[in-house]
């Protein structure tokens, strides 16, 4: 089960801090991270972290500004958001899958079994 939270509107620059509880599986063994999906567009793989080694993931239009993290002892997993722009206006989905598909594939959302429902991100120009 996952639970996604922390949206809202924002101007452009503006920071943003998502959160996703989980329950019913363990980060040592599961991958987790977050998608989004803006109107018409499909959704896409915004940054992961592998659960062998903590190795973190992020699409390209999100590095430098995007930091994924997760608190194992609360079985809740982050999202902060800084330097937000008009394009990262979507729904923000949380999502886990067993093991981990590899740094070519983590971006690939049918790779990924288990989801929670989305949170609204609106950036505002």
């Amino acid at each position: 089960q996952l639970q996604a939270s922390g949206g809202g509107l924002v101007q452009a620059g503006g920071s943003l801090r998502l959160s996703c509880a989980a329950a019913g599986f363990s980060f040592d063994d599961h991958a987790i991270g977050w998608f989004r999906q803006a109107p018409g567009k499909d959704r896409e793989g915004v940054s992961c972290i592998s659960p062998a080694d903590g190795i973190t993931y992020y699409t390209d239009n999100v590095k430098g500004r995007f930091t994924i993290s997760s608190d194992k002892a609360k079985n809740t997993l982050y999202l902060q958001m800084n330097n937000l722009k008009p394009e990262d206006t979507a729904v923000y989905y949380c999502a886990a899958t067993f093991g981990f598909m590899g740094r070519r594939r983590w971006d690939q959302y049918d790779r990924w079994d288990y989801w929670g429902l989305g949170t609204q991100v609106t950036v505002s120009s």
